[in-house]
């Protein structure tokens, strides 16, 4: 995955972690450092990396992804056709495929989802709304990771609206992350120490409005 591609168009790319858009020039030698949740982390010659979404893969010579992508709107008139409830579980496994971009664990591993809540809506369908935090309240990337818990729970059946609200209190602290994450970042389970540099030396180098369905 870390041998050098060059890119057979241009293609747009969010730079990590300011957030800034940037295109990346035909010919831009980059190197993939992770790939996960539909969307790849790149490196170019000059050591900055940049997040291309799956839609533009083939820009790195893969196959396009849509993973994330939202479902059609839907009416009340399609109310019948839509579970009177979308279950907690594929709403938590929803969740479980949003990455952050420069570490290889998803948002609930990170322990970043404070809260989720699913209330059936009269007419039809339900609305989700979640309380989620990031890692370090400057991250430029809080709108692209926000934007994807938006966009996968709308794609649920059953979902009519989904509401994200980024908070930061209580603080984000690297023990709020599962077992399994810490494992696979290196972090010593048995330290009672471990504070947001831990999480930063496993970095690739180092409320808010209603989102409804169609969008």
């Amino acid at each position: 995955m870390n041998e050098p591609i060059t890119l057979g168009r241009a293609c747009e790319a969010l730079e990590i972690p300011s957030g800034i858009g940037r295109r990346l020039p035909m010919g831009t030698v980059v190197r993939i450092s992770q790939s996960l949740g539909g969307s790849y982390t790149v490196t170019d010659e000059q050591g900055k990396r940049y997040r291309v979404e799956g839609r533009d893969a083939d820009a790195l010579g893969l196959a396009a992804s849509r993973a994330g992508g939202s479902r059609p709107a839907v009416s009340a008139g399609d109310g019948a056709a839509q579970p009177e409830r979308c279950s907690e579980e594929a709403v938590w496994g929803e969740l479980k495929s949003v990455f952050d971009p420069e570490i290889p664990v998803n948002v609930v591993g990170l322990g970043l989802i404070y809260s989720c809540a699913i209330t059936p809506l009269q007419d039809f369908g339900n609305r989700i709304e979640i309380k989620m935090t990031l890692t370090a309240p400057g991250c430029g990337m809080a709108g692209v990771l926000k934007e994807d818990v938006e966009r996968r729970l709308a794609r649920l059946p059953g979902v009519r609206e989904v509401s994200v609200e980024v908070v930061f209190d209580p603080p984000w602290e690297p023990g709020r992350m599962s077992e399994a994450a810490k494992l696979q970042l290196g972090l010593d389970l048995d330290s009672g120490d471990l504070d947001s540099g831990d999480l930063d030396s496993r970095r690739g180098a180092s409320v808010l409005p209603i989102w409804k369905p169609g969008r």
